[in-house]
């Protein structure tokens, strides 16, 4: 899942470099073909990201488990 989620995060990026290339980002058309391609790319690295943290490759960003707090005797 995390090979086809790096992977389906860069053919976005490829589409961006193409727009650019071809000259056609300075057109509405392309700007907002640009925001479309960046949101998608954003939202499978973002899975990434996730991935990886939930797998703790990213010591710093491990999920800590707290235990919950102590209740107090009751007084009676």
């Amino acid at each position: 899942m995390l090979l086809i989620s790096i992977v389906l995060g860069t053919i976005p990026l490829a589409g961006i470099a193409w727009i650019v290339l071809r000259g056609a980002i300075t057109t509405v058309d392309g700007l907002f073909m640009s925001l479309i391609l960046l949101s998608l790319s954003g939202i499978f690295y973002l899975n990434v990201v996730l991935e990886l943290r939930d797998r703790e490759v990213f010591p710093f960003a491990a999920k800590t488990k707290s235990d919950p707090p102590e209740r107090p005797a009751k007084a009676g």
